[in-house]
């Protein structure tokens, strides 16, 4: 489970703090430094587990407008994309998005970004890690100085807007009492819709993507600031509705086998390392389109196989304490050679509580099936693992 032992809970003023603090605090949320922000980690009276397991009946609603949005726009938008991420995003349909990730130039992982295409072919949308802004700001600044500089593309943070997630199976039923359901039938995952109004509430509109966190079927909706805790207050009137905290959101995305910067991304890690060949577009394997950051070291790591480990997922063989990050994975229980890393571990409220776990493992160690041990606890007592495939939690995305 989401850990605070490392974390200082000792707030102070150089910290930001997002348009819900007051609303977190009425709550009685437990506050923690989190990427710079005050953020809630669980409210009173909720245990985590019984919220990780609300947002998987019911509907779980997250602040995450600690995560940075911004557009990238001009009739040279997408060869700024075609260097800096491996996705061909010429052939995203418009009002789409795709997970995607920006690249070093050693072919390492600035950050994981979820980009969306919006009506105007030329008009992207971007969320990034709230962890990783100022790296984020960095990189993006010196690939448009060092390659853009005459091109048409400007990237332009947004301002006066918030961002939050409603995660699980009621969140539907919840924001069709808002907006006019028909639409909400018709998006389906991966897609977004602007400018969406809000029945019932004058001059409210919702820029609503069909998309989460989770695994679970639910929408992440930016909104004007101004307008945020007020439109949250009045979802939580609702029965289904609950605040949820950065502890569920944690062992949620874990069980749906999802990437934490920091944890299993970083700038050493490529996305062939980190099991995210996909996010490579065959368009972009060969020929012209073959020209983003890294490709040299991505592209040889795809035909040849040349990478020497995989992210992928593990669980417990019998109880014990959880394997955390950086535990190490051996072959055998006498800890003769180590093959691997923990990069994230938890309980797993939705199997019975069963520890479970995301690593690098050394090829060939990686493959389902394969018995390895965890090194953990005080005593660095052995505990047998399986590896396994992820998601741990099969999604229930809405999909066309």
């Amino acid at each position: 489970m989401f850990s605070i032992s490392k974390i200082s809970i000792r707030l102070n003023s150089t910290l930001k703090k997002t348009a819900l603090y007051d609303l977190h605090v009425s709550l009685g949320a437990t506050m923690v430094p989190f990427a710079g922000y005050s953020m809630p980690v669980i409210y009173k009276g909720q245990t985590q587990v019984e919220s990780h397991n609300w947002t998987r009946t019911k509907c779980g609603i997250f602040d995450v407008s600690h995560m940075l949005q911004s557009t990238i726009k001009g009739k040279d938008s997408i060869s700024f994309l075609n260097k800096i991420t491996p996705t061909d995003f010429s052939a995203l349909k418009n009002n789409n998005n795709t997970l995607t990730v920006l690249l070093n130039r050693n072919g390492g992982i600035v950050d994981d970004s979820i980009i969306t295409k919006e009506h105007d072919n030329n008009n992207f949308y971007v969320v990034t890690n709230a962890g990783c802004i100022e790296q984020d700001t960095k990189f993006l600044n010196a690939e448009l100085s060092e390659n853009f500089k005459n091109k048409d593309v400007k990237w332009e943070v947004l301002e006066n807007k918030s961002l939050f997630a409603m995660q699980g199976p009621n969140s539907q039923t919840v924001l069709s009492r808002y907006v006019d359901n028909e639409i909400l039938n018709n998006l389906f995952f991966g897609q977004r819709i602007k400018d969406v109004k809000c029945k019932n509430i004058e001059g409210l509109t919702l820029d609503i993507a069909r998309s989460g966190y989770t695994g679970e079927d639910g929408f992440e909706i930016s909104i004007d600031t101004a307008k945020y805790e007020d439109f949250i207050k009045e979802l939580l009137k609702n029965e289904e509705c609950r605040m949820i905290g950065l502890a569920a959101r944690d062992t949620l995305r874990l069980e749906a086998g999802m990437c934490l910067y920091g944890h299993e991304l970083s700038e050493t890690i490529t996305p062939v390392e980190a099991s995210l060949t996909w996010l490579v577009s065959k368009s972009r394997r060969t020929g012209e389109l073959a020209n983003f950051n890294g490709k040299d070291k991505i592209l040889e790591q795809i035909a040849n196989k040349s990478h020497t480990k995989l992210r992928t997922g593990f669980k417990f063989m019998k109880k014990g304490p959880p394997a955390r990050e950086h535990t190490p994975i051996y072959l055998d229980e006498a800890g003769s050679q180590q093959v691997g890393e923990v990069t994230s571990g938890s309980p797993s409220p939705s199997l019975n509580n069963v520890n479970i776990g995301q690593a690098y493992l050394n090829k060939p160690y990686n493959k389902a099936g394969t018995r390895l041990f965890v090194s953990v606890g005080k005593k660095n007592k052995m505990f047998p693992i399986e590896v396994v495939k992820l998601p741990f939690v099969s999604p229930s995305y809405y999909k066309n």
